[in-house]
């Protein structure tokens, strides 16, 4: 699963979409909600908002799709090389009128204390502005030393602009204002009352709350949109490598993915890179739906371990299991390795499809963190041994397997389930706990195991 290069094609594509990234001095100064607000307040102006998320996140984009109702795209360095970042924002961006780029942790914050794959790092590869969000919670003046310090610490960025968070009222925002120095965007007042929730994986996903889309009337209300619409239109023009498999490929395998509130962790480039090897993609959920026909399935992440009820009641996980044992291929990732295996323990356990030999027990205290870096080693399955994977895991269980246990990913970078064994695999099926971003020779490989299976069964 050679990811870093993007696979991109020798052609490039231009855009001079209008674009901005919100980002922030740190984690929790209220990039998101602010960043969310924008994009609604956006489209309620008329406008076709394409938004964006640097990093592996896969809440946030959720939150964004909902209110511009176009899909939200994550953007990394690190799973997708800086030519992979070009290729799906000018991709995802066509037909619209501006993009906003939601950041991650403060602006300069890359893997491991350095700058890659850093929301700064994105902003300097789509060369767009910065619009930097600024927490006066507990200060005034001293807002300007941070902004001086962010504005100068690199000159590859350009921060355009300033929206200052959680004002205590108009004469703490004066002042601010006194001493302004980087152009003031917007100055919002503190929030009173609930904001959206978190649970162990982060904010609640976007069907549970529309918190997030409130936050476009205190945007409308506090910042000038003019002068941020001016900001994003000042970005120069942006050329990017176009994909190199065409969009409408002839369909060759039928995959089943599983998209509920179960299973809702995916990457979109995946899914359109599996339709461009030639997937026809049928969604359904193995909560309530009885199987699709299919000849391969994917299993994202997401949270079973909330609704392992529903899911043992299910019929599906008995029908997944019969075509496991036919050879089928199946891939699941994080939360589709927990359903994968034989069961999940929280107050009590609950039994799963039962196809790898594994248990999944939920724990209080995160397992693992961080970006992984892999390579496939075997056995053969559905994959190229030796192929690259590159990815994240972001976990609060832990998987038990068989003394046993076959692993297919030999890990680099990262825990996966068992001192840096991944990708755990039983027949044709693997589960992994990286959320890995596909590259379009694991999507070939996938389809082709999907259409052999078909053809042979």
């Amino acid at each position: 699963m050679d990811t870093g290069s993007g696979d991109s094609g020798e052609d490039s594509i231009m855009t001079a979409i209008p674009r901005l990234v919100i980002a922030g001095t740190e984690s929790g100064c209220g990039k998101t909600s602010l960043a969310s607000g924008l994009m609604s307040a956006l489209r309620d102006r008329g406008l076709v908002v394409q938004p964006f998320k640097t990093g592996p996140d896969f809440i946030d984009p959720t939150h964004h799709t909902r209110i511009c109702g176009r899909t939200s795209r994550n953007l990394d360095p690190f799973m997708m090389g800086e030519e992979g970042v070009l290729q799906t924002f000018v991709y995802a961006s066509a037909g619209a009128g501006i993009a906003v780029v939601e950041g991650a942790m403060g602006l300069f914050d890359g893997i491991d204390g350095s700058d890659f794959s850093s929301t700064a790092h994105v902003a300097r590869v789509l060369k767009a502005p910065v619009v930097l969000v600024v927490s006066a919670a507990a200060s005034a003046r001293s807002v300007h030393a941070v902004v001086r310090g962010f504005r100068d610490f690199d000159p590859r960025v350009r921060i355009a602009g300033i929206i200052f968070n959680r004002l205590a009222g108009t004469k703490h925002r004066d002042m601010i204002a006194a001493e302004e120095f980087v152009p003031a965007l917007g100055y919002i007042p503190r929030q009173e009352g609930p904001g959206v929730q978190s649970r162990h994986l982060g904010l609640v996903m976007a069907h549970e709350s529309d918190m997030m889309q409130s936050y476009g009337q205190v945007v409308r209300e506090s910042c000038d949109l003019n002068a941020i619409l001016a900001v994003a239109r000042g970005a120069p023009p942006l050329s990017a490598p176009v994909f190199a498999t065409a969009k409408n490929a002839e369909k060759r395998a039928a995959i089943g993915v599983a998209r509920d509130n179960a299973f809702c962790f995916y990457y979109q480039d995946n899914l359109d890179r599996l339709a461009r090897a030639g997937a026809e993609i049928r969604f359904f959920s193995p909560m309530d739906d009885r199987l699709p026909e299919m000849d391969a399935l994917y299993l994202g992440g997401g949270y079973p371990e909330l609704y392992a009820d529903r899911l043992e009641a299910s019929s599906c996980r008995h029908a997944i299991r019969d075509l496991a044992e036919h050879g089928m291929p199946i891939y699941g990732e994080c939360g589709g390795l927990m359903y994968l295996g034989r069961s999940i323990s929280t107050a009590r356990e609950y039994q799963m499809a039962g196809i790898l030999p594994a248990c999944t027990e939920m724990t209080s205290r995160i397992q693992a963190l961080g970006y992984v870096k892999g390579t496939f080693s075997g056995p053969d399955g559905f994959w190229t041994g030796g192929s690259r994977v590159l990815g994240h895991e972001f976990h609060f269980s832990r998987t038990e397997c068989d003394p046993d246990a076959r692993f297919a990913l030999r890990l680099g970078q990262g825990t996966g389930i068992l001192d840096g064994n991944d990708g755990l695999t039983e027949q044709n099926t693997v589960g992994t706990y990286t959320h890995a971003y596909f590259s379009d020779t694991f999507c070939e490989q996938f389809v082709a195991a999907a259409e052999a299976f078909r053809r042979y069964r």
